[in-house]
């Protein structure tokens, strides 16, 4: 029992348990088509933290292998629905995951000799070129249309024949446990230990022995494996992949996830993966500025939270340790409240503005969160302003109280970890 770590059990079989009853929850046709883009990218993000969070190198191209991995992917279901090829739709996945680790070895021989900017620009260049020759070769990329499928082939085994959705989303369910659990513990060997050092301090890695660009290498190798993966979930999802999948806007989304979420923490991109996902899907819904809202949205988490979702999450326990959650949970939720009355401010400004612009011609009236909101009068527009400037007065004042007693508490548990260590 010495070796039993059970919060490490808990945590592991909490996961596997929220992803058999998720379906169960929401069972509805949309919910489960958006549970399952949000496990494909979850894989994706992760893969992707792998060269960010703990190598250091940033990456415009990440999309390079999933989406060429989603390519060769659904070329062998193709191969496979028309019996030239033996493989079930189960492991088409691992297709796109070795495919993914071709490319990988294949352009991470040229990316991982430099590092720093220069990585992020040969990565960008490379999506880009990638990108365009999915235009030049038809047969392989599908042109402008893509290349689609039908991932219902054969006899069905055991029922089993992933025509309903719900069986897919169960697919990927288990492949995401399976490339969580494999990510995870790379981060426990030795390759994942000596990335972390590599991205803080190359020489001195060098110096001891490593040659920072193959442990670079070899850990994009890998990243593109998993990447692959979600790749060609992705493909038996949709049953259709094209060029979107190895655009420079596809690495640019898994980019934006990872950091909303967290790249200092294991399971940050898998927060932000969910999280991105639903306000991509549920926000292109209901307006068309939503990628105006991301794009706010990341600018505030990096300029406020730059540990993200999961640095926000890991600050709870040492408010509960402390003892002094209870002083700041009343500035907190004042922050909060006026955070919440400034955006609604902003909120009804963008789309008044939205709707001048796109359906003005129809008419100036329009629906908002319930209301009635007409853009003609001046009123809806002093409405706005008023919110505004009340929340974001009321966001400052808070603000400064909510810092100064953090930092009360902070000191506070700095002096107690002081006195245990003495």
């Amino acid at each position: 029992m010495k070796n039993f770590n059970l919060g490490r059990w808990i945590v592991w079989g909490g996961f596997a348990l929220s992803l058999l009853i998720a379906p169960l929850i929401f069972n509805k046709g949309a919910s489960l088509s958006l549970l399952c883009q949000m496990g494909a990218f979850i894989i994706l993000a992760l893969s992707y933290n792998m060269l960010l969070g703990q190598g250091g190198m940033l990456s415009f191209g990440h999309a390079v292998y999933s989406g060429l991995g989603a390519f060769c992917a659904i070329h062998a279901l193709n191969l496979a629905a028309a019996g030239s090829v033996a493989i079930p739709v189960s492991l088409i996945p691992l297709v796109g995951g070795f495919a993914g680790m071709f490319f990988g070895a294949l352009f991470g021989y040229v990316t991982t000799k430099k590092s720093g900017t220069t990585f992020a620009m040969i990565t960008l260049g490379i999506v880009e070129l990638v990108f365009a020759c999915s235009l030049m070769f038809p047969k392989f990329f599908g042109g402008e249309g893509g290349v689609s499928t039908n991932r219902v082939i054969g006899e069905p085994f055991f029922g089993i024949s992933y025509g309903p959705q719900i069986q897919v989303y169960y697919l990927i369910a288990f492949w995401l446990f399976l490339c969580t659990l494999a990510m995870f513990a790379f981060t426990q060997t030795p390759l994942g230990r000596i990335i972390n050092a590599v991205r803080d301090n190359p020489e001195r890695a060098e110096f001891i022995g490593y040659d920072p660009q193959w442990v670079r290498y070899l850990t994009l190798m890998l990243s593109a494996f998993f990447a692959g993966i979600s790749g060609g979930l992705t493909a038996i999802n949709f049953e259709i992949v094209s060029a979107e999948n190895v655009s420079a806007l596809r690495s640019g989304s898994i980019l934006l996830f990872a950091v909303i979420g967290g790249t200092g923490f294991f399971f940050g991109p898998l927060i932000g993966a969910i999280v991105g996902v639903f306000l991509t899907v549920m926000l292109s819904s209901y307006t068309s500025a939503w990628q105006l809202y991301f794009g706010v949205l990341f600018v505030l988490i990096v300029m406020y939270a730059p540990g993200g979702i999961a640095g926000l999450i890991m600050q709870i326990p040492a408010l509960i340790r402390s003892g002094k959650i209870k002083h700041v949970l009343p500035q907190l939720a004042l922050a909060l409240l006026a955070a919440m009355l400034a955006t609604i401010g902003f909120v009804i400004m963008v789309e008044m503005l939205y709707h001048l612009t796109l359906n003005a011609a129809d008419d100036s009236n329009m629906q908002l969160f319930y209301f009635a909101v007409d853009t003609a009068q001046s009123y809806s527009w002093l409405a706005a302003i008023a919110l505004i400037g009340v929340g974001l007065a009321g966001w400052i004042g808070m603000r400064r109280r909510l810092c100064l007693v953090w930092n009360t508490v902070d000191s506070v548990s700095s002096a107690k970890d002081q006195q245990v260590q003495v």
